[in-house]
């Protein structure tokens, strides 16, 4: 299944909403299951992005459903990045 690299920001609501109540980011990622996407990794990160989550899904389809239904929620802005196995990256440049 692919995988992908989501660097997520939190706007001030989300920074809100997570202070308020921390869970909310695992009630997130169940909600992700359902749109057919699974977290692989998850990690908090200083610097620009408040987030770097690794995911994989069916396709690019499903991670522009993911990336409009977060994003229309107005506490995360999403910045979504196709990743290739460098094996499989190394293959297709042979």
């Amino acid at each position: 299944m692919p995988r992908y690299v989501v660097l997520s920001t939190l706007t001030d609501e989300g920074r809100k909403t997570i202070k308020d109540n921390p869970k909310r980011i695992m009630e997130v990622n169940k909600e992700l299951v359902k749109m057919g996407i699974k977290v692989k990794d998850q990690y908090a990160v200083l610097g620009p992005y408040d987030f770097v989550s690794i995911v994989e899904a069916e396709d690019n389809y499903a991670i522009m459903k993911m990336s409009v239904e977060l994003g229309a929620r107005g506490s995360v802005q999403l910045l979504t990045l196709a990743a290739i196995p460098v094996s499989d990256f190394v293959k297709k440049l042979k």
